[in-house]
């Protein structure tokens, strides 16, 4: 059984940094990518940040040159780093693992979410 968990979310007032950790356990062959996602209360979960396997990045408009999203130092696991941080960021963060094999097959996977608040 594939999880993903996710740590170091919290409350961390504007123009603050945090960083976001997820690591996957399980049997796993192979990860095509590891994003994060973010859901606001009231609106839709929207992508913030892409890695694939070839190590290729995308990001949300919203937060170019403010987050940075890379791999983590254990295997299957990344980091997901965020300064000049804004009220907007506010949300829930969830970290997914798309194309995962395993013994299972292909499939995607989703953290439980942790929750990031920036005060004004």
């Amino acid at each position: 059984q594939v999880q993903l968990v996710e740590s170091g979310g919290g409350l961390v007032q504007a123009g603050g940094s945090l960083r976001l950790s997820c690591a996957a356990s399980g049997s796993i062959y192979s990860i095509g990518a590891m994003a994060w996602y973010r859901q606001a209360p009231g609106s839709q979960r929207e992508l913030v940040a892409i890695l694939s396997s070839s190590g290729s990045t995308n990001y949300a408009d919203s937060v170019k040159g403010r987050f940075t999203i890379s791999r983590g130092s254990a295997k299957n696991s990344v980091y997901l780093q965020m300064i000049s941080l804004k009220p907007e960021d506010t949300a829930v963060y969830y970290c997914n693992a798309e194309r995962v094999l395993s013994p299972r097959g292909v499939g995607a996977y989703w953290g439980q979410g942790t929750q990031v608040t920036v005060s004004s």
